[in-house]
């Protein structure tokens, strides 16, 4: 599934083409993804103008004056910038037509195993943060609130192991499986510890190993494992440097110990026993 570093390289990579263009055709080639599209989207965004982009943890945004259009990748989906008269193929189930200085381009949605989703929010409904799916999420770890002390001090009294406690998604959103099992690796942290029995120095390390890690891998253009591609079409390449993320029986690459794999919440943990206590 496409996580933080993987949505931000989209975002990135749509904004030059559609920020302040203006919508001339929605073209829906079904009745939606993991949820209904909005039928009277085409009517919604017609001839309006996109204002900006944006992100919330992996939910991609496309702001209207009158609203924002939010985008969740699912488990396989990608967006990808077209000209104009490309034939849509068997899993492409959306376009977004903007006009440019050059013409028209096409803005569009491809998803595979439906599970993705684009939804709308009206501005007359509220702040975007009441949204469903937003509310109730935690800070952004590239943003200037996501600390050693924040982590620290929200986890005071959990029993949940700290790797559960960052996939929840309540304290920090966006640090998905992947980006998780490299960042307590980088700060010599098993993830089975209980989250209240770690302390404030070893969480500045991790909040600071969450924040490199995410970095380098939005320079790097995300990881690309299976169905992962950038607007561009191309893949990304930050899993050519993974420490332990699906490495499991292979040697650690700082002590030589066997990278080990467990389950954790239905999900695969990555980890060396030797490097992370």
């Amino acid at each position: 599934m496409p996580e933080l570093p993987e949505v931000e390289v989209t975002r990135r990579g749509v904004a030059p083409h559609i920020e302040g263009r203006a919508v001339r055709e929605v073209v829906l080639r079904r009745a939606g993804l993991r949820w209904p599209f909005p039928a009277a989207l085409p009517e919604i965004l017609a001839d309006r103008t996109v204002t900006t982009t944006g992100r919330r943890g992996k939910y991609l945004l496309v702001e209207f004056e009158h609203g924002t259009l939010i985008i969740h990748l699912g488990m396989s989906g990608h967006l990808r910038v077209l000209p104009p008269g490309v034939p849509a193929q068997k899993h492409d189930h959306i376009d977004i037509v903007v006009e440019g200085p050059q013409g028209q381009q096409v803005l569009r949605m491809t998803d595979p195993r439906r599970f993705g989703a684009v939804l709308w929010h009206p501005n007359e409904e509220g702040e975007l943060d009441s949204h469903l799916l937003l509310r109730g999420l935690g800070v952004e770890p590239l943003g200037p609130e996501f600390t050693g002390e924040l982590l620290y001090r929200k986890t005071r009294g959990r029993t949940v192991a700290v790797k559960s406690a960052l996939l929840a998604g309540d304290i920090v959103v966006g640090v998905g499986n992947i980006y998780c099992s490299e960042s307590l690796f980088r700060a010599g942290i098993n993830p089975k510890t209980p989250a209240g029995r770690i302390g404030l120095a070893r969480y500045e390390k991790l909040a600071q190993a969450i924040r490199d890690v995410l970095a380098e891998a939005i320079v790097q253009g995300g990881s690309t494992l299976r169905d992962f591609i950038a607007v561009n079409g191309q893949s990304g390449y930050f899993q050519n440097t993974y420490f332990v993320y699906d490495r499991a029986g292979l040697p650690c690459r700082v002590c030589g110990a066997p990278v080990r794999q467990i389950k954790q919440g239905q999900r695969s943990t990555f980890y060396c026993i030797s490097c992370q206590k």
